[in-house]
């Protein structure tokens, strides 16, 4: 008689720890010589901020060995390299005594607590599957978070838009938990109505249409985007969150007309705010002509990538400072001015990598939700580097929205870990044996379609 032994994959936890330490180390190298070149020795706060990193680092891992053993491996090293490379740009700036003032050590401390509510959120959700139980108050939450920049007491405008709340000396960006809270309602409710949005409706020029009486989803979402713009004249907001919805329609319907209709009321809406509106029309004139007013923000942001070069000023030699909001906003060309195209590409190319890892976990979860949700989530971050990349590059008008890891802010920060560790979570359940605890095909509550029994 021969005994069968089922195959147990590697959980690559041994792998994430090693790439954990190299990303540290990395950071560490970096931070030493912007000390070199700006001071001529080694800064003297090294050994603390590269201590705080490490702490960060593996106690994710750590977190992730006891309870999420075989989620992806990539994920936690990339985003830790990200967070800190965004730090040591901070730093290097705050040498040059900018008007910002000193905020990277603000910085590792809101990435510290970033990491401790990623943590707690990974501990917490056991399966990710729960959340769909909550679909609607997802929604109703992520209505609220949007609106409430727009109260008069703790609604703060910034620079022209209206997407900050502030308490007393504590202040948030609503919207960078909304993209998350919405993600989950966009998730749960696509798929329980997704075989009712891949009918197709009337042939235009031979192109298939979706029904009329189905619109309405997308009609919603579009009217929310241009409420956002509108209200808190937020353009790069309005853009994420309808292309978040319209992406997460495809991918649950699989019908190539949400993408062109989307496309198209996306162009239709953006033509008349820019008839409308004279801050869209300052964006587009600046993306013609970043130089027609003098040297704005967007002309200083190009020559400061422009005389990196392909190689860079080196860390610390160049002058990211002259950049207004340098440290935020503008932080990919600060990085871009001193590492250089290549080192912007290698940025760049640790995104993509990220965002596959996200695509790769919805290929292989096995619940429809949680497709739905890791695509989600990963093309969201995908659309906000591009939106901000692209409007720096000039590739398309430029949007007031913050790099993932990279800008300095606390809002964004727990924003983006908390994505990296729903990653984890549903990754966890993606790549663990079938035989190796609950079934994630077997339902959770009542409100699924139907109970699916697996033979096993």
């Amino acid at each position: 008689m021969t005994t069968v032994s089922s195959y147990r994959p590697r959980t690559g936890r041994n792998v994430e720890l090693l790439l954990t330490l190299l990303a540290v180390a990395l950071v560490m190298l970096a931070y030493a010589n912007v000390g070199l070149q700006t001071q001529g020795r080694l800064p003297t706060d090294m050994v603390t901020n590269g201590a705080g990193l490490l702490v960060i680092g593996v106690a994710f891992h750590l977190a992730l060995r006891w309870r999420a053993s075989y989620a992806d491996p990539l994920l936690l090293p990339i985003a830790l390299l990200l967070n800190g490379l965004g730090l040591v740009m901070i730093h290097r700036i705050d040498l040059e005594g900018t008007q910002e003032g000193v905020l990277a050590p603000r910085q590792l401390l809101w990435s510290a607590v970033s990491v401790v509510a990623a943590i707690a959120l990974l501990l917490w959700l056991r399966d990710h599957r729960r959340l769909r139980r909550y679909t609607y108050t997802f929604m109703a939450a992520g209505v609220i978070l949007l609106l409430l920049p727009l109260l008069p007491v703790i609604g703060d405008a910034q620079y022209g838009s209206r997407i900050w709340i502030r308490i007393g000396p504590f202040g948030l960006q609503p919207g960078e938990i909304a993209k998350i809270v919405l993600a989950i309602f966009f998730a749960g409710y696509l798929v329980q109505t997704r075989d009712v949005l891949s009918l197709i409706g009337r042939r235009v020029l031979g192109f298939p249409l979706p029904r009329a009486r189905d619109l309405g989803p997308i009609l919603v979402a579009w009217a929310l985007s241009l409420c956002i713009l509108v209200f808190e004249k937020d353009l790069g907001s309005s853009l994420l969150f309808f292309g978040l919805f319209v992406a997460m329609l495809y991918v649950a319907t699989e019908r190539v007309s949400w993408i062109a209709l989307g496309l198209t009321m996306f162009c239709g809406g953006a033509y008349v705010a820019w008839l409308l509106f004279s801050h869209v029309q300052t964006r587009v004139d600046l993306w013609m002509d970043p130089f027609y007013k003098g040297l704005s923000q967007v002309g200083m942001g190009i020559m400061g990538m422009a005389s990196g070069g392909l190689l860079g000023t080196g860390l610390g030699q160049g002058h990211p400072e002259i950049t207004p909001f340098a440290k935020s906003d503008y932080i990919v060309a600060s990085l871009a001015e001193e590492l250089g195209l290549f080192g912007l590409f290698a940025i760049l190319a640790l995104y993509a990598i990220l965002v596959e890892r996200g695509l790769r976990t919805a290929i292989g979860v096995r619940d429809g939700f949680g497709k739905l949700l890791a695509a989600g989530l990963a093309f969201g971050m995908a659309l906000q580097v591009f939106v901000i990349v692209g409007g720096l590059t000039r590739v398309i008008p430029l949007t007031g929205l913050t790099t993932p890891f990279l800008s300095a802010g606390g809002s964004s920060l727990i924003a983006n870990w908390s994505i990296i560790a729903l990653l984890l979570r549903i990754s966890d359940q993606a790549r663990r044996p079938i035989d190796d605890g609950d079934d994630p095909d077997q339902p959770l509550g009542s409100d699924e379609a139907t109970q699916v029994v697996r033979t096993r």
